[in-house]
């Protein structure tokens, strides 16, 4: 499989709606590199789904769409959605992020069937990783994760570590960014959690980097930069 070149300058945004398998409608984007790439390149096409985080506090795709660009300006094509009942996606969030699993396996599976997607790399945020964990699994085609500040503290856990078991089962290769004053998970319990994690982890630390501060548009470029590292280096 060929890696999209690293230098293209500019990127397109489409817009789309994606049906779930319960029949709900999905408010999406898809970044596209411009020019689009060479057939070449498109050999083993490799897809980016964005996660966003936790909708119930106000996450929404907005949150995503920066690093989304900035990883089509890399030559990936990446796609942001608002998961169920955010932004303009129809029916409801649900308190665990249970249901949203199904969402995130729908725009995998529409990036198959529409993409041409052969590849798909999940990169979730904050609650989203969360998410997006449990999904890793469920589509064979997901070829590795990406997790920016995983809620594994012992508060978060209340509503999310019922994501954790398959997310650690997971024998794909997985990347943990956390900012190192994360009010939500602590650098031990990161350590703690992936001693019992399957297969290829990695740890990437930002040293003074607070949980919601992460989710700004100052550190997109820097996401941007280790998303596309840890995709070269496990493709």
């Amino acid at each position: 499989m060929s890696i999209p070149t690293a230098n293209s300058s500019s990127s397109t945004r489409e817009f789309c709606t994606i049906e779930t398998a319960d029949g709900l409608e999905l408010d999406a984007r898809i970044f596209k590199p411009s020019p689009p790439p060479t057939a070449a390149e498109n050999e083993g096409n490799l897809v980016i789904v964005l996660v966003h985080p936790y909708s119930v506090l106000g996450g929404c795709q907005g949150l995503t769409k920066g690093m989304a660009r900035g990883l089509a300006n890399r030559g990936f094509i990446a796609i942001t959605f608002d998961t169920r009942g955010a932004g303009r996606s129809t029916g409801l969030p649900s308190l665990t992020g249970s249901a949203e699993v199904n969402d995130v396996v729908s725009v995998c599976q529409w990036a198959i069937q529409n993409l041409s997607a052969n590849r798909i790399m999940l990169v979730g945020s904050s609650a989203g990783a969360a998410i997006a964990g449990s999904a890793v699994d469920k589509v064979n085609q997901v070829i590795g994760y990406v997790s920016l500040g995983y809620p594994f503290g012992l508060t978060a856990s209340i509503l999310f570590g019922r994501h954790n078991k398959a997310l650690l089962q997971s024998s794909k290769p997985k990347l943990f960014v956390m900012g190192t004053k994360d009010g939500f998970t602590s650098v031990k319990q990161l350590e703690n959690k992936l001693k019992t994690s399957a297969g290829r982890n990695e740890i990437h630390l930002i040293e003074g980097a607070g949980h919601f501060q992460m989710e700004g548009p100052a550190f997109d470029a820097q996401m941007v930069n280790l998303i596309t590292e840890f995709i070269t280096s496990n493709i």
